[in-house]
């Protein structure tokens, strides 16, 4: 059937073969990453040689750059990222870990940052992550570190203190907190209500408003949490909305979170920090001497190189009363002439001092 101007069967012509021109050059595409593995064999180069964030970062700005629609920036985006992860996966399968279990905000920005091109390994904690990469067991990790509602994952940096992984991504995800529950339930029947507690504290307003009188319970994870409200009657879970596909629940209601940009920022982890991308950051944890101005007398560096420091965290030391660790955020690779100066004079001023990775900053 033609549409007014003759012209829907031509065009539907046209789709067809810029399919076949698309399929092959992916296919191409498909046959250079290959050829580039075998190289890389060649050459010796190790597991981790195979994925380079630095280089991914790079082509996925090109790709963002040079858009001019009609899709928008992000799905450009995300379906390179998609091309690039079925490419990787032809040199080198890679296993992520990731605080699971299945359906967690944590898998979601496994899929950003990684595509759907890898094998998973969900752990029920923060620190199996790291012991599984620390073990070889998975090349890399993902875990939460802060939340722009309720601030940092406290169990993340303290893992960091103790760990030979480097930070080699990041990932920033807006996040939507859904009420899910038993097919046919209703807010009126509603007693308990499970989740992870950073997003029972994201969503208190929300419930204090619509759910006074249930039961708030904490769980190790939003998608543990769904799982639980599926086997109860008169039981509800807060988490994405990927897990209501998983555990078979409905969204009794959606975005229930109190700030409208609530925000979280994950690590990607691994046994290399990444390599020079153009737009990059680093971050460190320092302790300095007791004495009155310590923590002005570790920032006077970044200051005087012309540093934009990004973010700065306390967390007791546990080796002393009242003494504290600073992770700071630097904005800039360890790299770049003025980062490097900056730190080797905020390494002599500190009585700890650790570069925990310089990597991509995530597009936001």
């Amino acid at each position: 059937m033609a549409d007014d101007n003759g012209n829907l069967e031509g065009r539907r012509q046209r789709i067809d073969a810029i399919d076949a021109e698309l399929q092959a050059l992916l296919n191409e595409r498909a046959r250079l990453a290959g050829e580039i593995a075998e190289i890389k064999r060649a050459e010796g180069v190790g597991e981790a040689g195979f994925y380079r964030p630095e280089r991914e970062a790079q082509v996925l700005r090109s790709v963002r750059e040079r858009n001019q629609g009609p899709l928008p920036d992000d799905e450009v985006v995300r379906l390179f990222r998609e091309i690039m992860s079925a490419c990787l996966a032809l040199e080198r399968p890679l296993t992520v870990a990731f605080l699971g279990p299945e359906g967690t905000f944590t898998e979601a920005a496994l899929d950003r940052h990684f595509g759907q091109s890898v094998a998973r390994a969900p752990m029920g904690s923060i620190g199996e992550v790291f012991r599984e990469v620390e073990a070889g067991t998975a090349h890399y990790g993902v875990v939460p570190v802060e939340n722009s509602t309720e601030g940092v994952v406290t169990h993340t940096l303290d893992r960091f203190v103790r760990s030979p992984l480097a930070i080699c991504g990041e990932v920033v995800l807006r996040i939507h907190q859904q009420l899910l529950a038993r097919p046919g339930a209703d807010l009126a029947g509603i007693q308990r209500v499970y989740s992870h507690q950073q997003s029972l504290a994201q969503c208190r307003e929300w419930l204090d408003t619509h759910l006074p009188e249930a039961e708030r319970v904490a769980m190790a994870s939003n998608a543990e949490a769904a799982r639980q409200a599926a086997d109860e009657e008169g039981a509800a879970a807060i988490a994405a909305a990927a897990a209501a596909d998983h555990y078979e629940l409905a969204v009794l209601a959606a975005n229930i979170e109190d700030e409208p940009d609530n925000t979280t920022r994950f690590l990607v982890i691994g046994p290399e920090e990444a390599g020079p991308s153009g737009a990059d950051k680093t971050t460190l944890v320092v302790s300095g001497r007791n004495r009155s101005g310590t923590l002005q007398a570790l920032l006077a560096p970044v200051a005087a190189h012309g540093l934009n420091l990004t973010r700065v965290e306390s967390r007791p030391s546990r080796q002393a009363v009242w003494e504290y660790l600073f992770f700071l955020d630097i904005e800039g690779h360890r790299q770049d002439p003025a980062v490097a100066a900056a730190l080797a004079e905020l390494e002599a001023e500190a009585s700890f001092y650790r570069i925990l990775g310089s990597y991509p900053q995530a597009a936001t």
